[in-house]
């Protein structure tokens, strides 16, 4: 997997630059201390991953993350706490608060390399794959009660018990078919197949009181009735 770092702080390119030396998977093609200068290398070669400062002099990270093709996905890195609502809005991978230690840097990697594909499925498939640990862990759709978002990692709470995966809420809201699951909350996703009940605007499955996001409630209420 190609990748640049763009930082204006030349201590911050020389960390990431020997993170990405110790990942096998990852080739680095450049480091510019200015975005404006990473442009022509993003415009003539192939780039997969892109580890973006924000708070830069002449264009942030976040304008540069709008002009650049959609396809390169981008890590944020940034010791600005401000700008993290926005970098997901803008469908970046991670977030990455400086100072960044390995272990937070190997679990953003992570995430663009167990991605999963944004391409909604047959209605007919009941089965995904998760990353879990060393495994690709299969689990049956009708298995999953309801999925909760843990800060780096989501839980995926099945009738037999819970895996956890580095993968993310936004990535599961793409390939869950949508007429059997729904994001009801910033932090959760439930199957519509388990809800028990609905009570106060929460919801419950198997004995755990679930949520309703103001921001989810008025589709939630449309899709229990079949609107």
């Amino acid at each position: 997997m190609t990748c640049i770092i763009i930082d204006d702080e030349p201590l911050a390119v020389n960390l990431l630059e020997s993170y990405v030396s110790k990942i096998e998977d990852l080739k680095l093609l450049g480091t510019f201390n200015n975005p404006l200068d990473a442009l022509k290398l993003l415009r003539e070669t192939p780039v997969d991953l892109l580890f973006l400062d924000i708070q830069m002099p002449e264009i942030t990270g976040v304008e540069f993350k709008k002009i650049i093709n959609p396809e390169v996905k981008v890590i944020f890195t940034t010791a600005y706490s401000e700008y993290a609502l926005e970098s997901y809005d803008l469908n970046a991978v991670d977030y990455l608060l400086k100072p960044i230690t390995f272990q937070r840097f190997l679990q953003a990697v992570e995430k663009v390399q167990e991605k999963p594909s944004s391409v909604q499925p047959e209605e007919n498939v009941n089965y995904i794959f998760v990353k879990t640990e060393y495994r690709h862990q299969k689990i049956v759709l009708s298995d999953i009660l309801f999925m909760k978002g843990l800060s780096d990692y989501v839980a995926i709470q099945t009738k037999e018990n819970k895996v956890l995966t580095l993968q993310n809420m936004k990535d599961f809201e793409q390939i869950l078919p949508k007429n059997r699951f729904m994001r009801v909350h910033k932090s959760y996703i439930v199957s519509f197949e388990h809800i028990e009940f609905i009570e106060r605007n929460r919801i419950v499955i198997e004995g755990e009181y679930i949520p309703i996001g103001a921001t989810y409630k008025d589709a939630f209420w449309k899709a229990i009735n079949g609107e």
